[in-house]
């Protein structure tokens, strides 16, 4: 019963933070927002201390960005839908940040070269089943770089808020590092609209609760979408993971199928 009220307020916190973030980007006149459905299929490596091998997977994905007087925010919730009983048969995962960019708040331009400017980032990362928690805190590098619709690169702490074992999740972990890369990048190929988006991420090596050693990992989820029009895409999303969830005898190297529905 403990574990399930645990649960239940991990959720409530989750709504009640997107929903701030939403009204952040709308109570404050939104300078522009992007809301979109995501839906993608797909044959996943399942990591060796869940059992090993791979496993079918069907994800829902509700994602928004949005930007504000003082910067912008973004989150995605993932329903991962797995067809293997006891790894993510059905889990929820998500990320929330929010960018205060200090160009805005200053009202003067920061950065130099490359950098257009640079914000003060927060975020929180959620994972249901296993229990996880993370903060992340630090700060973004937005680049100007030809052709790109945008360009941010991330460093920031990424802090440990989970409670471990004890509480039935994943053991917790040390705190360490968390630098992304993520980008939009549209392209045409004749009448037909394309893009290439999504993120590369480093996160680095750190100890669990029983001292035993979580690798650190990179991971790459660039999406190829054919923009069939304003709403609907069809593509790829390739995902490469080194030492997939820490896991060094797991490297996942896969592609699935992407539809997006924007609204």
């Amino acid at each position: 019963m403990g574990a399930q009220l645990h649960s239940r307020a991990l959720q409530t916190r989750l709504v009640v933070v997107v929903i701030a973030l939403l009204q952040c980007g709308s109570g404050q006149a939104a300078e522009w927002s992007n809301t979109e459905v995501q839906l993608q299929i797909g044959n996943l490596d399942v990591p060796s201390f869940a059992g090993g091998g791979r496993a079918d997977h069907v994800i829902y994905t509700l994602q928004h960005a949005s930007g504000w007087k003082y910067g912008d925010n973004f989150f995605f919730v993932d329903v991962l839908d797995s067809r293997r009983p006891g790894f993510q048969d059905f889990d929820l995962y998500s990320e929330i940040y929010a960018n205060f960019s200090l160009g805005k708040i200053s009202g003067k331009a920061i950065g130099a070269g490359p950098v257009a400017d640079v914000g003060l980032i927060g975020g929180f990362n959620w994972a249901a089943d296993a229990n996880v928690r993370k903060c992340v805190a630090g700060i973004r590098l937005s680049l100007d770089l030809a052709g790109f619709a945008f360009a941010n690169l991330d460093l920031a702490a990424l802090i440990d808020d989970s409670e471990g074992f004890a509480s039935g999740g994943a053991p917790a972990e040390d705190n360490t590092v968390l630098v992304d890369f993520n980008f939009a990048r549209p392209f045409k190929i004749g009448e037909a609209d394309f893009s290439i988006e999504g993120h590369i991420e480093y996160v680095g090596e750190r100890t669990n609760e029983f001292g035993g050693t979580v690798e650190s990992w990179i991971l790459a989820q660039p999406q190829l979408q054919w923009h069939l029009n304003d709403r609907i895409a069809l593509g790829i999303e390739y995902q490469f993971w080194m030492n997939k969830l820490g896991d060094a005898a797991t490297d996942e190297n896969t592609v699935q199928a992407l539809l997006v529905w924007e609204f």
